[in-house]
């Protein structure tokens, strides 16, 4: 008999169909609606119906244009070391990018890891993982239990992944921060450039103390 654990890793394991001559994964393109996603070009639809199985990893490369962090924005970022830097810690302008998307053989969802390049010292490595779960079909794990559930829509050429709320969780046990304590909303935008590129912007927003982050990058296929 199958225990409870390996039901709900089984549950979110990825769905695959034939396209072409390969298998995809259907997980994301369930989380808006279809004449949505069917409207997005296709290289997007491609990036994020890709099944990353096994020994699978997507590769993306490019480079950071800016990086803007307020005052508060950038006590923030600091105070995230604590449970793994999130967080970009520093201003910066161009410098070296990459990401990769391999399985999260725990959870059953995704593992990205986004190496960002620095004016010196080693490069900033952040992790983090997806799982197709919680009350929006979509978690973000950021490290020490920390996590955000995420909406996501698509909009012409991009595909924009909002924070609905944050949470603590360990084990069974999950608390969901209020508002108060909350950083504000994060947007993640995913955009169309062509050519096999597109470009990622990430931005923080406090309700009192306004934009805390924005970060802008372009990027293409390995």
């Amino acid at each position: 008999m199958r225990s409870g654990a390996e039901r709900q890793i089984e549950a979110a394991a990825p769905v695959a169909r034939e396209a072409g001559d390969r298998l995809t994964d259907d997980r994301f393109r369930r989380l808006v609606p279809r004449a949505d996603w069917d409207a997005l070009p296709a290289d997007v639809r491609r990036r994020f119906s890709k099944r990353l199985c096994g020994t699978a990893v997507a590769t993306y490369s490019g480079e950071i244009i800016w990086t803007r962090l307020s005052r508060i924005g950038w006590l923030l970022a600091q105070f995230c070391r604590l449970i793994g830097a999130p967080l970009p810690t520093n201003a910066s302008g161009p410098m070296p990018a990459a990401v990769t998307v391999s399985e999260d053989r725990t959870s059953g969802g995704q593992c990205w890891t986004r190496l960002y390049g620095r004016t010196h010292g080693h490069p900033q490595v952040i992790h983090s993982a997806k799982s197709f779960a919680g009350p929006t079909g979509l978690e973000e794990h950021i490290g020490g239990g920390f996590g955000m559930a995420l909406r996501v829509r698509a909009e012409a050429d991009a595909l924009i992944f909002v924070s609905d709320h944050y949470f603590w969780q360990h084990g069974r046990l999950r608390f969901r921060l209020p508002r108060w304590l909350a950083p504000g909303v994060t947007v993640v935008t995913h955009q169309h450039l062509g050519s096999g590129r597109f470009a990622f912007d990430l931005k923080v927003t406090h309700p009192a103390f306004g934009e805390l982050l924005s970060q802008h990058g372009v990027f293409r296929d390995a």
